[in-house]
């Protein structure tokens, strides 16, 4: 992230390009949406394959598995297994300014982050993206290795086993040989395996091996490895020098931000699938006086051009910049970002139509690309939100003075897709520090180390410094593929799914759980169980979506990897439970009886209407083991409380790990204190939580008042 003269060298466009130049181990680790750090579904402390999906530089222990619907582990291996996975299912944000869809995107990073003012100094500089990708939804069940290859390079999904997809990387024999290569790219279909996770598409990292590295970015003194095609290719970077692959990820792009390429993940636009580029969410900074700058860099509403070839099946290949490409016998094409391309308005009276009921996207009737003709309805994402990064401290992979208190947090707005398709979406945390050991705006490929030229580089691998005192130099400990590090962390596949009628106009908070098994060491540097957010201050005209995920194979067992093993916590060893009880008050640790509570007879469901207070109780209360307390259109009778059995476990063992819940609407404003019986060892783990309910005045008061509290917090703390 932000070398501002990475590729000025080459011609390339002026924008401020991201040259990530810190320096230190620095793991960043999601815990809302729960991120991966390619974790899948191992019993062990430690992930099984750390290259699976993408390259996160985390250590191994991070992570948590993918969730699951029942009260059994899936199999590993087994295609069935798809079947039996939760994915989130978040209901997106309107077209309307009113509508919005809050998600709570939390994360803790070991070397801090932040602003630093004269007053407050930082001890380093940050920088924090965050994006999606999502893509037209596929029912699991329909994913085999018998169907269609695309299916095996295209569709984003977790996997049921940690093996990576195979991939036959280019040649120089296909140069002009179309056959060689449509052949190479159908055994690569052709040996993927649909069993195996996947978010970005085989083609992306294809264009990746062809794409020559650019040579305008600093390197020190790494020297990057050339490939099979002759010449260092984009899987190779400075802190990826040997070109290593992780899943289909390309090193390059992910190491550098805003990137110089279109990042979509086809040759063309993808019209079937509608597969977007990663979405740019926010750029959470250390210096906000770069926004603007970022903001057009952003793909979101700006083109981006890319080399294309008219030499067959392949139109990619290896030249960066306008003047090689044309040299080369290409076209300089730009490229624009898509959250969707809306099929339904064939003109572009019907593409204004639609722009008119969306305040949120922007709806173009434009050309994908400069050298088609056609045009399309094309909705686009708005502009990234930049902004200041949370304040926390240096080697603490702990809370944010910025969040009162709480771990990084940054209260994301999801999407809305006009269509009113569901999507199935991956999010991506990447995260940076960088100290003032060369000036990033100034140095660049004529920096690198270079004996023949009598150039070396402002940084070098562990050097000698000269102390003084006549004392003999000493050595620093510096990796200098490590100056100008990308740490990352991704979600598992999660759906947004479009709102129904009862909840236009509304705006919905997503109320879930984070954590997993174990106690605090054991479940490190994950964390345990709680709500989040645990407390809230909401409008009553708003809606709250209570819903959670969990798997059942957190055994945390050996190889611990440098930490404890062992999962300490009440019922069956390996499961994530929780459920939702009222409390008198949220010092207490018992839940009140359904017949004295308040908060049920107060709220309704927009999910399912035909629910009585007594039925969200039962149903919320056993994690949807039973639907409800009576049968009703939304209820099978075999459901119900008294009449499926066997009964529920007390410790919630026979409970579903991941549960749905329930859309609720506020008849009046209230406050409730809330627990999780299961989670509920007082000594060292309390999963509860408090909502207040208000008028939209108060609401918005709270809001600027929590920020103020925050802003108190960090002071006092500093």
């Amino acid at each position: 992230y932000n070398e501002y003269k990475s590729y000025l060298s080459m011609g390339l466009l002026p924008v401020v390009m991201g040259v990530l130049v810190g320096m230190c181990w620095a793991d960043v680790y999601m815990h809302n949406p729960r991120g991966s750090n390619n974790r899948l579904n191992e019993r062990s402390a430690v992930r099984r394959n750390a290259n699976r999906i993408f390259d996160s530089q985390n250590n191994n222990r991070g992570g948590y598995n993918v969730g699951e619907t029942g009260a059994n582990a899936n199999q590993n291996g087994n295609p069935n297994s798809a079947t039996t996975q939760y994915n989130m299912q978040y209901y997106g944000s309107g077209g309307a300014a009113t509508e919005d869809s809050n998600l709570v995107i939390e994360w803790t990073n070991q070397h801090g982050c932040g602003g630093s003012e004269d007053t407050n100094p930082h001890k380093l500089n940050c920088d924090i993206v965050i994006q999606y990708m999502c893509q037209n939804d596929v029912t699991a069940g329909t994913l085999t290795n018998n169907g269609n290859a695309d299916n095996r390079v295209t569709v984003i999904r977790d996997g049921v086993q940690t093996n990576n997809n195979n991939y036959q990387p280019p040649n120089q024999n296909e140069a002009n040989n179309n056959n060689a290569y449509a052949a190479r790219i159908a055994g690569n279909k052709n040996q993927a395996d649909i069993r195996n996770g996947m978010q970005e598409s085989m083609i992306w990292y294809d264009m990746c091996k062809y794409r020559e590295a650019n040579a305008g970015l600093f390197t020190a003194d790494q020297k990057l490895r050339q490939q099979r095609l002759g010449y260092v290719d984009s899987a190779s970077t400075r802190q990826n020098p040997n070109g290593n692959r992780n899943g289909y990820e390309c090193p390059e792009e992910r190491d550098y931000y805003p990137y110089w390429q279109p990042t979509l993940m086809s040759q063309t636009a993808d019209l079937t699938r509608q597969t977007t580029p990663w979405i740019d969410l926010a750029f959470l900074t250390s210096n906000t006086s770069r926004c603007d700058i970022i903001k057009q860099g952003s793909f979101n509403q700006n083109g981006i051009a890319r080399c294309v070839y008219n030499n067959g099946q392949r139109t990619y290949g290896r030249q960066i910049s306008e003047a090689a490409c044309t040299q080369d016998g290409g076209t300089w094409v730009t490229f624009q970002s898509y959250l969707e391309i809306l099929d339904d308005a064939t003109t572009e009276a019907a593409c204004t139509a639609k722009q008119a009921t969306d305040t949120r996207n922007k709806i173009s009737w434009l050309q994908l690309r400069s050298d088609e003709a056609t045009k399309r309805c094309v909705v686009q994402a708005p502009v990234v939100d930049c902004t200041t990064a949370p304040w926390t401290r240096v080697n603490h992979n702990g809370n944010s003075a910025d969040n009162a208190g709480n771990a990084s947090r940054y209260d994301a707005v999801l999407p809305h897709f006009p269509s009113g398709k569901t999507k199935r979406c991956v999010l991506r945390l990447r995260y940076n520090i960088s100290t003032d050991d060369y000036d990033p705006f100034q140095t660049d490929a004529n920096d690198n180390e270079n004996t023949q030229e009598g150039v070396r580089s402002p940084v070098e691998q562990n050097p000698l410094v000269d102390v003084g005192a006549n004392a003999r130099p000493l050595r620093l400990a510096i990796n200098t593929n490590q100056y100008g590090r990308t740490f990352q962390d991704r979600s598992h596949v999660f759906k947004i799914v479009a709102r129904t009628t009862a909840m236009a106009g509304k705006v919905i908070h997503n109320l879930n759980v984070r954590g997993k098994r174990g106690n605090i060491v054991q479940t490190y540097p994950a964390v345990e169980y709680d709500f989040i957010p645990g407390r809230a201050t909401i409008s009553k005209d708003d809606l709250v979506h209570i819903q959670w995920t969990g798997a059942n194979n957190h055994n945390n067992q050996p190889n611990g990897g440098d930490g404890q093993t062992g999962d300490a916590g009440e019922g069956t060893g390996g499961t994530d439970r929780s459920n939702f009880l009222e409390m008198q008050g949220e010092i207490e640790n018992y839940p009140v009886p359904f017949e004295n509570t308040t908060f049920w007879s107060k709220v309704e469901s927009l999910t399912n209407p035909a629910a009585t207070a007594k039925d969200l109780f039962v149903s919320m209360m056993s994690s949807g083991y039973y639907c409800g307390a009576a049968a009703n259109a939304g209820c099978a009778a075999n459901q119900v409380i008294g009449t499926k059995q066997p009964a529920l476990n007390n410790l919630l063992n026979n409970a579903p790990a991941s549960y749905f819940g329930h859309v609720l609407k506020f008849k009046e404003a209230l406050s409730v204190a809330y627990m999780c019986s299961r989670n509920n060892n007082f000594s060292n783990r309390s999963q509860k939580g408090i909502l207040w309910v208000v008028e939209k005045e108060q609401a918005a008061n709270a809001k600027r008042s929590t920020r103020k509290a925050s802003l108190d917090f960090r002071k006092k703390t500093n």
